[in-house]
Formats: C-alpha cells, structure tokens, sequence
C-alpha cells in the first residue's frame, strides 16, 4: 500500500486530510515562502483535532536558503524540544533541513536535529533537491538515522523526474525511505508510484475558498482512489 502524505497550513487541513483516510500530515506555516515551523499553538491545536492520523512538524526558521547560523540551529533544536512535550494521541514527526554554503548536506547541524527528535520519525525535507550528488546525499541522511526524503527526484515536479527517482530508491534499498512530491496528482500518482517504486507520495490538495488556502477533500479523495485505496 502506497503511503499518502498530505501538506497543511492548519487544524481544518489535517482534519480533512484524517477524514478522508490520509497516513500522515505535514504541518507547515507560511507555504507561499516554502514553508516555515508554524506556531507552537498552530502545532498543539492540531494534535489535539486529530485521533489517527500522524502529524509531521515542518522545523524551518525562515524562509530563503538552507544554510543557518548557530542562532538558527539553536531555535530549531528548541521548537523540536518544546514539541515533543505536547501532549498527543499520534505519532508526531519532524522534517528537518540543514545544508552547507557548497550545496551539501550539513552533517553536522543534521545531526542534532536528528538526536534532538529522539524516536521520532525524520524526514529530510525538499532542501534534498537542492543538493548536486543525491547518491552521495542520500547516504549520508541514512547514516545519520533520517528515516525518509522528501523529493522530486530534482527540482520541479516529480513527473519530470521518473528516472532520477527509480534511481534514487534502487540506491536507498532498505537503509531509508524515498518520498515523492512535487505535482503529485490523481491524474498521475498510480504512474508515478508504478514507474519508480516509491512507496511514499506528499502533495497538497489546494482548495481556494475565498482567497484563502483550503485543503481540498475531493483531491485527497481523488488520488487515494487512483491508489485504490478506499477514502475515508
């Protein structure tokens, strides 16, 4: 069964995502920037609307590159910290970014996000994309205990990348697993999971309801169907 990831901004987006029968949330502030650690009342509102479903926490200070000073790394270990003592009845996760002033994965910072979250499930998050040597970048996130990446194969949509993709879960085997995102729709997830054999897949599923974002029941229901998986 193929993994369904849905990317929210708010408590209505990860309810909507539990009622139509999605795996998991990511729970992200301001997406317009790329996304950025929402607020701890945003986060704890959440795990307290939900029952089922597991919950993802975005840990990003701003928006623009993926390079951060100490000060920055301070603020995300402790969002992880003040996280990790909400109460909740599902699984709470972390995705975590760190990458040097050359395009690499920052090893280091990497690290302390990881043994920071404790037991938690990590995933790296599209700063993947941004990185020259995925093979190369994917070793060393699954040597540091990240359980998943969350990529499009390459920067854009991950319809444009099957090959990349296909390579990329041939390379990480067992050790860690491959999430794909970008673009990711009804009208081509089934090609999509079938052509590279990734077992995870994250979207969003816009609703835009009077100027503001909604996440869409319908395109949650229309891509766990191109699965086959019942909704709901």
């Amino acid at each position: 069964m193929t993994l369904v990831e849905i990317c929210v901004e708010d408590v209505a987006g990860a309810r909507t995502a539990e009622a139509c029968g999605a795996d998991r949330v990511e729970l992200c502030a301001d997406l317009l920037e790329g996304g950025i650690t929402p607020s701890l009342g945003m986060i704890g509102t959440t795990l307290a609307a939900v029952s089922r479903i597991g919950v993802h926490v975005l840990i990003r200070p701003r928006g623009g590159d993926f390079v951060y000073d100490a000060d920055e790394v301070a603020s995300m270990l402790a969002d992880i910290a003040a996280i990790r003592r909400l109460p909740t009845r599902v699984p709470v996760g972390f995705v975590v970014n760190a990458l040097t002033s050359d395009g690499r994965i920052d090893h280091v910072v990497t690290s302390r996000l990881v043994a920071a979250c404790g037991e938690a499930s990590i995933t790296f998050s599209r700063a993947f994309d941004e990185v020259a040597d995925h093979p190369a970048a994917l070793d060393v996130l699954a040597r540091l205990g990240v359980h998943r990446v969350l990529t499009g194969g390459g920067r854009g949509p991950a319809a444009d990348h099957h090959e990349e993709l296909r390579a990329l879960v041939r390379h990480a085997g067992t050790r860690i697993g491959v999430l794909a995102a970008g673009g990711v729709r009804a009208v081509n997830v089934a090609g999509l999971v079938e052509s590279t054999g990734v077992r995870e897949v994250h979207l969003r599923a816009p609703a835009d309801e009077g100027g503001r974002s909604r996440t869409s029941a319908a395109g949650i229901t229309a891509v766990l169907d191109a699965l086959g998986r019942p909704a709901g």
